[in-house]
């Protein structure tokens, strides 16, 4: 039997915010890459590409990441109040993760021009980036709760 003083308990609220920050920093870190290949390459065909990037970044974040978001803070919200600090992530997830992280280290050392790479990374960066702040407006939810009886619409004097 598997001693519970070795199991990393944390609130599930934190584990929402290392989803929302891990997604985030990866998001970041991709884009920082696409951003670097687009540097070497002349301005209207990195702007072109960057552009692309963008585009798939919302397409890919309303079309999956959003998805997988929203169905991973249900998940989340499921859970008793101590949970294990890496139940942030479904145990699936972190299967895809190190595919994804396999993927990348393929991708990267082929023959593919950086400069084309920039796109799906960017993509893929961006739709991380916009769904951490599913995170994020759940922490903010659940820190600033509205009060019963009270609307943010025409706050202004009402008694």
């Amino acid at each position: 039997m598997f001693d519970s003083r070795f199991k990393p308990a944390v609130s599930k609220y934190w584990l929402a915010a290392m989803a929302g920050l891990m997604w985030s920093i990866v998001g970041f870190i991709l884009c920082g890459l696409a951003y670097e290949w687009l540097a070497t390459v002349p301005f209207l065909w990195a702007g072109s590409l960057g552009a692309a990037g963008v585009v798939l970044a919302f397409a890919f974040y309303n079309l999956t990441f959003s998805k997988i978001a929203r169905k991973n803070l249900e998940r989340l919200r499921q859970f008793p109040d101590q949970v294990c600090f890496f139940a942030f992530q479904a145990w699936k997830s972190y299967l895809l993760i190190a595919l994804m992280v396999v993927f990348g280290f393929v991708l990267r050392r082929s023959t593919i021009p950086r400069y084309w790479l920039s796109v799906p990374y960017a993509a893929i960066g961006g739709a991380l980036i916009l769904a951490s702040f599913q995170y994020y407006l759940y922490l903010w939810q659940v820190r600033f709760p509205k009060e019963p009886g009270r609307t943010d619409e025409g706050n202004s004097c009402a008694p």
